[in-house]
């Protein structure tokens, strides 16, 4: 049994930003694959919904003309990972959300109810912030613009005031550009479980030079939000391609990240598979660029 106590069904953001404002207590439901557990639990008992999932103008994927990506926050995970615009550009992100529950849940969870949620564990984020994504949230004033680093203010807490709706999630042009990523998922389960520890790396390589120009590193529950390590990325910047590199990474990230212990795994544990997961993602970026730059001097 749902305790709802009203359910507004919007068409269009501007419906859905009206809807909010008049009733300040609704929530929004787009897949439900959170909002219904929560209800059905008696945590959000008695609540009024806005529904945006017949909203057309948040759901896919484009390139504009500058480059730029924009991703809908009511595109599903499935029809990500199968875009051909996030396969040939961000096939990263698809990897990552692919990486979501089991078939079901990527057939209704989108990526606006995965960032809004505000759940460290969530697949999709570690990435979004490693490329440095622009959220576009709408409101009665006209909409604001918010760097995905800001949209994060604690556990479950997320920078979206009563009467806001996220529309899209914008990569820049020039922040995936060059730039090769990789994310990994440690969990207890090889399936159809959260996070233990999450890591998304993007990086820009020089083959020719052997050097890592530019990276990018991104933790999922390695903290109370998600957590870019910008000491670390400091570090390796500039620096050359090998194993001295890959050591003084996994030693940074484990000075830099702050798991805690919980019954998953214990903060020890989770510092050990952090710096050997954040190792592995670098190097497949590196082979990811090895394989473009090679094929491009075939």
């Amino acid at each position: 049994m749902y305790d709802i106590e009203k359910y507004y069904n919007a068409k269009t953001v501007s419906e859905a930003v009206t809807l909010l404002k008049e009733h300040p207590d609704a929530r929004i439901i787009s897949g439900g694959s959170d909002v219904l557990i929560k209800i059905r639990e008696g945590r959000m008992a008695g609540t009024s919904l806005v529904a945006i999932r017949d909203i057309p103008e948040i759901k896919g994927i484009e390139k504009k003309e500058n480059g730029d990506i924009y991703i809908g926050a009511g595109t599903v995970f499935s029809h990500i990972t199968a875009d051909p615009v996030i396969q040939k550009y961000i096939p990263v992100l698809g990897e990552a959300v692919d990486q979501v529950g089991g078939p079901q849940i990527r057939n209704i969870g989108t990526i606006g109810g995965n960032i809004c949620n505000g759940a460290v564990s969530a697949d999709s984020v570690p990435t979004v912030f490693s490329y440095n994504s622009l959220l576009h949230i709408a409101n009665e004033e006209g909409g604001r613009i918010v760097p995905v680093r800001e949209f994060y203010l604690g556990p479950g807490r997320v920078d979206l005031h009563p009467g806001e709706v996220l529309t899209h999630v914008v990569i820049p042009h020039a922040e995936y550009e060059g730039y090769h990523g990789h994310y990994i998922k440690y969990s207890m389960r090889n399936a159809m479980d959260i996070a233990t520890l999450s890591c998304s790396v993007v990086s820009k390589v020089n083959i020719g030079e052997q050097v890592l120009e530019d990276v990018r590193i991104t933790f999922g529950v390695a903290a109370p939000v998600p957590y870019r390590c910008t000491e670390t990325e400091e570090l390796l910047k500039g620096q050359k391609l090998g194993e001295e590199l890959y050591r003084k990474l996994e030693n940074s990230i484990r000075s830099e990240i702050h798991p805690r212990d919980s019954w998953r795994a214990s903060k020890a544990f989770r510092l050990q598979i952090g710096g050997e997961i954040a190792r592995r993602a670098l190097i497949r970026t590196v082979e990811l660029a090895e394989e473009e730059q090679g094929g491009e001097h075939a």
